[in-house]
């Protein structure tokens, strides 16, 4: 029960979770990728405004890379479409879904990538 009443039923708590893990992985391996999606050209701070210094060159992603991020995404979208269309939902008052909604974020605490890989 969390803290405003709510009891979510133990197939919701898993669906967050694993959406949840889900953009955890995600992020972990948008990490370890090339910083364009395409081949670019570097440039040294002083070419252009950069934050991060110098900017190497950018090899861009793999046919397997993009099927990777795209596979990942799908699993994302179904995992967010799972959570929010469960029936439970239709259960809450309508003026309470909102706040319900970001009660279950909280109550099922998001995966570090860190986390991630090292169950992995």
């Amino acid at each position: 029960m969390t803290s405003t009443g709510e009891t979510f039923p133990d197939d919701l708590l898993k669906l967050q979770e694993r959406l949840h893990r889900a953009h955890a992985e995600h992020r972990a391996y948008l990490a370890g990728l090339p910083w364009s999606v395409e081949p670019v050209a570097g440039w040294s701070r002083g070419e252009r405004f950069s934050h991060r210094g110098d900017v190497p060159d950018s090899p861009g992603w793999s046919d397997e890379q993009k099927e990777t991020v795209d596979r990942m995404w799908a699993g994302i979208r179904e995992f967010s479409i799972a959570v929010v269309d469960h029936p439970y939902w239709a259960t809450v008052p309508r003026d309470a879904v909102v706040n319900a909604r970001m009660q279950l974020k909280k109550q099922v605490r998001p995966a570090e990538p860190s986390d991630v890989t090292e169950a992995a």
